[in-house]
């Protein structure tokens, strides 16, 4: 069955009452609406008590590793990033000026999350502004992505836009319904970030001596392609992963695979949430304490770590190339520190859970239920994927801390 047929068989009829009962509503009274749900509102209700809080960081254990992060410049694209931030803010009014701007540490930055409900109003909602404002706001992308990177996001927002389509949900899910910041002043010295999020995708920015920090990172699909002859969003990341797992040993992949099932009886209670299902850093998880699971990098062959190298470099695709290269060269430090985890089938077509987690980078994949698709069960059309940097430097926030601490 292609892919264009296995996602439009799971369209939920127009006189379906979940659709009925959505349409009409728009960003701000879905968002109210949201909250009384038996589904939403119970994740509402269990991320609440998780922000705001004081950011610590992702950790293995409950303790942060010291003195991870150098503040070293890595050839960011800062200029091209201020040029863009600028022409942006001067399309805005003042007062619009001043509801999308936050200080560099603001805990706002905290408050991204990628459901197709806005739970925090956190700067300005795309959808909203006028077309020249909104196109120069989402410049922003061009000037601080990778060109594959910027060309990935823009499709998830057409995706989400194309699902609102065909379930006539426009006014909730379409290709502007997300929120973007600015945090601190655009400067070619100074720290200041930006930050989008929304449905499937999120985006947070920071610029710290002159070194680019893209994390936490929430790119999703829902489904992964319109058409069959389309290129597919994040498959390519799923194709990457199988082919890391084909190259284990059966003893490695043994170790590897935690749980056959994507929902497996042996998981202890609460493994899945009702939301993220197998992701465990997603949204509001900004100190939580996530143990290493699986094989250990140090113990694979060349092959093996071959293709775990060219996963690492399909999910960071989105720096641009000094960025990119100095990522790279801080995954590999820790590389034998590195632990590959696996849940599902491991078979070609099979749907699956991956994390990969180093000191310094956690990387996870997850096929998920339909949302606004009917299916049930976990699905190769519906993906979500997340990338964080463990032991505090999520939103630059080490280097940040690091930068005060020498200014004292």
């Amino acid at each position: 069955m292609s892919e264009d047929a296995g996602f439009r068989q799971y369209l939920y009829p127009p006189s379906d009452e979940r659709i009925v009962g959505l349409r009409g509503l728009d960003a701000y009274s879905y968002r109210a609406a949201a909250k009384h749900d038996a589904f939403t509102g119970e994740l509402i209700r269990g991320w609440q008590p998780l922000y705001p809080v004081p950011f610590v960081g992702v950790t293995s254990d409950g303790t942060i590793i010291p003195d991870l992060f150098d503040a070293a410049p890595n050839d960011a694209p800062v200029a091209a990033m201020v040029d863009a931030a600028a022409a942006a803010l001067a399309t805005l009014t003042p007062a619009q000026r001043e509801a999308i701007q936050y200080p560099v540490d603001a805990v706002e930055w905290q408050s991204w999350a990628n459901p197709e409900f806005m739970q925090h109003d956190t700067g300005l909602r795309l959808e909203f502004l006028d077309v020249r404002a909104r196109d120069a706001l989402l410049g922003l992308l061009d000037a601080t992505l990778s060109s594959s990177g910027a060309t990935l996001a823009r499709k998830l927002m057409h995706i989400n836009g194309y699902l609102g389509g065909l379930t006539g949900l426009e006014p909730i899910m379409n290709e502007f319904s997300y929120n973007i910041a600015v945090y601190g002043t655009p400067s070619l010295t100074e720290p200041w970030g930006w930050q989008i999020f929304g449905h499937h995708l999120a985006l947070n920015c920071a610029v710290v001596a002159n070194q680019l920090v893209i994390s936490p990172i929430f790119f999703g699909a829902e489904p992964d392609k319109l058409h069959d002859d389309d290129d597919p969003a994040l498959t390519p990341r799923v194709m990457k992963a199988r082919a890391f797992l084909d190259s284990l040993t059966p003893a490695q992949k043994n170790d590897a695979v935690l749980f056959d099932s994507m929902v497996d009886p042996a998981m202890p209670v609460g493994r899945i949430h009702p939301g993220d299902e197998r992701h465990l850093a997603g949204a509001f998880q900004d100190n939580r304490v996530i143990p290493y699971e699986g094989v250990c990098a140090a113990e694979l062959g060349s092959d093996a770590r071959g293709r775990l190298r060219e996963l690492v470099r399909e999910f960071i695709d989105y720096l641009p190339e000094g960025p990119a290269l100095a990522r790279q060269r801080e995954i590999e430090d820790h590389f034998d520190d590195t632990w590959i985890s696996w849940i599902g089938g491991t078979g070609p077509v099979d749907v699956f859970y991956v994390r990969v987690q180093s000191p310094v980078v956690i990387l996870e994949l997850d096929h998920h239920c339909g949302v606004f698709l009917s299916n049930t069960e976990p699905a190769g059309f519906h993906i979500h994927t997340i990338v964080r940097t463990p032991n505090g430097n999520d939103y630059g926030r080490a280097l940040l801390r690091q930068r005060e601490a020498n200014r004292d």
